[in-house]
C-alpha cells in the first residue's frame, strides 16, 4: 500500500502530466490488488483514473489461481466448462474494479473512470463474434462504466461499428499503423451515426484509441540494429514517438471536420487517443520515455505499475510534447524508410504478432483454469 506521505513527496509528475490533459489509467488488474485496497490507494494517490485489462495480464492475475479459490471451487462444483469459468472470473474482476473507479466516472461525466475487457482474441478476425461477445461482456459486467476492447483488424473494424452503435463504448486496442488509425476513427463516427440514427443518446458513449507505441521501436531498433551504420544507428528510439505524434495530429485533424462537428452538436464524445505499451523494453532509454514525450491535451496513457511508480518518482513533464513535433516525426520515419525499413510491413507484423501473443495468453490461462478445476474433480473441457 502507498501511504500519503509518500505520494505528497512524489506525485508532482502524475499531478503535472493530468494538468496537462493525459488521463492516467493503469494497466494492470488483478483480484488481490482490487480486495487489499491498492487499485484504490493508486487512485486516491497516484492520480489514476482508469483501468486497462488484457489477456495477457489475466493470464498473469488468475493463471497461479491465488486470490481466485474460492471462485474456482464453487466454478467446479457447477460444472462450468472452462472457457465459462474464465470469463466468469474476469468479468467479476472488472465489475469490482469498474465499483472502485465509479465515483471517478461520475465526477467526470464519464469521461474517466473507465475499466476495459477485452473480447476472446480468438475471435480477432471474426466479425460477427466479435459483436455477439462484445454485447455479452457488457452484459455481464454490467456497469456504465466498463468499455468494450475490440482489436483494430480489418475484421474487428465493422465490430466498433455495430458496438458503438448500439450504445457501448469501446476501447479500440492493437492499432500500430497510422492508416489502420484511420480506419478506426471512422468506425467510430460510423458507429456514432447508427446510434444517432437508433435514437440513442451519443453523449453516454464514450471511446478511446490504443495506439502501441514500445513495440514499434522493439522491431525497428532491431532492425536499425542488424544495420549497423551510424546513420541507422542514430535513429534507434524514434520511430515509435514519430509515430505517435503523427497519429495525433491524426486525430486532430479528423475531429476538426464537417463530419464530426455534426455529430459533436448531437451530444457525441470524441475518441481519445490512447498510448499503450508505454513500458520500456529497451534498458538503455529512460523508464518514463513514453510518458514524458507523449503529452497532450485529450489523451489517456495506461501505464504498468512500474511505470506509473518511475513517473511519479523521476518523470520529467514539461508541457505538450507532442503538437510541435510533427515535422520531425515525419522526418524520422522517412529516414527509416530511406534504409530499407518498410513502414507498412513492419506495423502489419506488428498487428499480427499482438493478436498472436494474446490468444497464446488466453491459450495459457485456460490451460491453467483447465489444470485447476481439474485438480478439484471437474473434468474441465
Amino acid at each position: 500500500m502507498i501511504t500519503v506521505t509518500e505520494a505528497t513527496a512524489t506525485a508532482g509528475a502524475l499531478q503535472r502530466l493530468s494538468d496537462e490533459g493525459v488521463s492516467i489509467w493503469l494497466d494492470d488488474l488483478s483480484r488481490r490488488r482490487i480486495e487489499s485496497g491498492g487499485l484504490a490507494g493508486l487512485v486516491a494517490t497516484r492520480n489514476v483514473v482508469g483501468v486497462t485489462t488484457n489477456p495477457s495480464i489475466f493470464q498473469a492475475a488468475i493463471g497461479s489461481g491465488a486470490g481466485y479459490e474460492e471462485q474456482l471451487a464453487d466454478l467446479a462444483v457447477r460444472g462450468v466448462t472452462v472457457d465459462e469459468a474464465v470469463r466468469m472470473m474476469t468479468t467479476a474482476d472488472v465489475r469490482s474494479a469498474a465499483d472502485v473507479l465509479r465515483p471517478v466516472y461520475e465526477a467526470s461525466g464519464g469521461r474517466d473512470g473507465r475499466v476495459s475487457i477485452e473480447v476472446d482474441p480468438r475471435l480477432a478476425h471474426d466479425t460477427a463474434a466479435t459483436v455477439a461477445e462484445a454485447r455479452q461482456l457488457a452484459w455481464l459486467v454490467d456497469r456504465p462504466n466498463v468499455m468494450i476492447k475490440i482489436p483494430a483488424t480489418k475484421a474487428g473494424l465493422p465490430a466498433i461499428t455495430e458496438v458503438v452503435g448500439a450504445g457501448i463504448s469501446v476501447n479500440v486496442t492493437l492499432i500500430f499503423s497510422l492508416e489502420r488509425y484511420r480506419e478506426v476513427m471512422d468506425a467510430y463516427l460510423a458507429g456514432l451515426e447508427k446510434a444517432r440514427a437508433a435514437g440513442l443518446g451519443l453523449s453516454a458513449i464514450h471511446s478511446v484509441a490504443s495506439f502501441f507505441v514500445s513495440r514499434v521501436d522493439s522491431e525497428i531498433d532491431k532492425r536499425l540494429t542488424l544495420l549497423g551504420t551510424d546513420e541507422a544507428l542514430a535513429l534507434k528510439g524514434r520511430a515509435a514517438l514519430a509515430n505517435a505524434r503523427l497519429a495525433y495530429e491524426t486525430y486532430e485533424q479528423t475531429f476538426d471536420g464537417e463530419r464530426w462537428q455534426a455529430l459533436e452538436g448531437a451530444g457525441a464524445n470524441r475518441q481519445r487517443p490512447l498510448w499503450a505499451s508505454t513500458g520500456v523494453k529497451d534498458p538503455a532509454y529512460k523508464d518514463t520515455l513514453y510518458v514524458d514525450e507523449l503529452v497532450a491535451p485529450g489523451t489517456v496513457n495506461t501505464m504498468p505499475e512500474a511505470t506509473l511508480h518511475a513517473v511519479a518518482d523521476h518523470g520529467d513533464v514539461r508541457g505538450d510534447t507532442v503538437t510541435g513535433g510533427y515535422d520531425r516525426a515525419r522526418a524520422d520515419l522517412a529516414a527509416v524508410e530511406r534504409l530499407g525499413i518498410a513502414y507498412d510491413e513492419v506495423v502489419r507484423q506488428l498487428e499480427d504478432e499482438g493478436v498472436a501473443k494474446f490468444e497464446a495468453a488466453w491459450q495459457d490461462l485456460l490451460d491453467a483454469v483447465t489444470k485447476s478445476l481439474n485438480s478439484m474433480g471437474v473434468d474441465a473441457e
